[in-house]
């Protein structure tokens, strides 16, 4: 049986992807999470051969968890499932690690072959993302500079994210499990390194480069 984990943070949206995987014999679905940190946490633990992964989570985006994941070295093959064709969550998420980008706007038995095709070692993409396009992304991301992905810590990226989110320090601090001041330091720390002065500069910035969605769904 093929182990697979779900990752959404809509509950329907999880009903829908257990019903359609759940219909085939040989999957089994072992996990479910909505929140970014819950995701890495599962997967470490539960060390599925297949991980389904919304692009856009609370916590830790997409994009971080991929990373996160290939550096911890698991066997995992990741699935991303997204409402976004934007180039910046596709190029990020394969660039990272991910075999497959499926839009939700695709038919069921797409992310049903986007599993399967991955299980033979295979990328796979909805039919509005061609190879060439995945190529051209992945060409893109190996000839330019020095990004934030780089620039910054593993933690000051889940602080970027937190505070494009409007959390503040003391909010930041108790989803991290440090200290509201630590969370001003790294929050001070990657705006120097990403040079930003203030918090809608931050937001800006964040929206930009796909850490969180933009509020018209761009």
């Amino acid at each position: 049986m093929t182990t697979i984990v779900l990752a959404d943070d809509h509950p329907m949206v999880l009903h829908g992807l257990r019903a359609v995987l759940e219909a085939e014999p040989d999957f089994t679905i072992i996990g479910e999470a909505t929140e970014g940190h819950a995701v890495l946490d599962m997967v470490l633990r539960l060390q599925p051969e297949i991980l389904i992964l919304d692009v856009l989570m609370p916590g830790l985006n997409g994009m971080e968890l991929t990373r996160q994941l290939t550096d911890h070295g698991v066997s995992t093959r990741i699935v991303i499932f997204s409402m976004h064709a934007n180039t910046v969550y596709v190029r990020e998420t394969l660039r990272h690690g991910a075999s497959a980008y499926v839009l939700k706007e695709s038919d069921a038995g797409d992310l049903v072959q986007a599993v399967r095709e991955v299980l033979a070692g295979r990328r796979f993409l909805s039919r509005a993302l061609t190879e060439r396009a995945v190529d051209m992304f992945l060409e893109f991301a190996a000839e330019s500079s020095l990004d934030w992905v780089e620039l910054l810590t593993s933690r000051e990226r889940q602080v970027l994210q937190l505070a494009a989110q409007g959390a503040s320090n003391a909010e930041i601090g108790n989803r991290l499990n440090i200290s509201p001041r630590t969370a001003e330091t790294h929050r001070t720390n990657l705006m120097r390194k990403l040079g930003l002065k203030t918090q809608a500069e931050l937001l800006r910035y964040a929206m930009q480069h796909g850490i969180v969605e933009h509020p018209d769904g761009a």
